[in-house]
């Protein structure tokens, strides 16, 4: 594929995301030249994608393509840089499409959902984030607290489970689904259950407990 060169070495962050998260992106990443799909939509046409599935591609490679970040905490840091592959499923299931390359070699990839979901394609296909915003703003929000937490405590297992989350609050934008943060009065938590939940493995659960914040620490922006 055509890489395009145009793209400014400094991101500048997609609309919607928080100003957390716009400082993460454009304070901590690196936009590299990315690929041109333009000329793939003939050939995926002629493989039976609709039309508005490649739209859904064009979109997320315009927006997010050649974008690298700084690793996530769990799945052995995530998509080395976000790019869009070709679309793969059908009219009954819906369609998918990568999200980019592994860091590492890894037992599931990274994938975008029929729905926008950012997820993760293992043993069976887990959404972890209803959006790309959402994963970057997790992103951005364990890079925040992982910088002002006086304590960072991780568990996994059923010790997460056992985890008490009565008066914590889930935090909206990280848009969670098989992953969530919880806001509590001095402390976040992180609860990391894709791999856990994709491969049918209760020992993946991990969760990391981010203690001793003050209000800035908490990240209500």
């Amino acid at each position: 594929m055509t890489a395009d060169a145009r793209v400014p070495l400094i991101p500048r962050a997609p609309e919607g995301l928080s100003r957390r998260a716009r400082y993460f992106v454009e304070g901590h990443g690196l936009r590299v030249p990315r690929r041109d799909l333009t000329p793939y939509r003939e050939e995926w046409l002629d493989r039976g994608t609709p039309a508005v599935e490649i739209d859904r591609v064009v979109a997320f490679q315009e927006c997010w393509g050649g974008l690298a970040l700084p690793p996530a905490p769990a799945y052995e840091g995530g998509p080395r840089v976000l790019e869009a592959g070709r679309p793969e499923g059908s009219a009954a299931d819906g369609w998918w499409f990568s999200a980019g390359g592994s860091r590492v070699s890894m037992a599931h990839g990274f994938m975008i959902g029929p729905d926008g979901e950012f997820g993760i394609d293992a043993t069976r296909w887990t959404p972890l984030h209803a959006s790309t915003e959402g994963w970057v703003e997790a992103l951005a929000l364990a890079d925040h607290a992982g910088h002002w937490a006086e304590t960072v405590t991780k568990i996994k297992g059923e010790a997460v489970e056992e985890l008490d989350l009565d008066g914590f609050e889930p935090v909206p934008e990280v848009r969670g689904l098989a992953d969530t943060w919880w806001r509590g009065e001095d402390s976040l938590i992180a609860v990391y259950r894709g791999e856990a939940s994709g491969f049918d493995a209760p020992q993946c659960l991990r969760a990391h407990i981010y203690g001793g914040l003050d209000a800035w620490g908490l990240g209500r922006s």
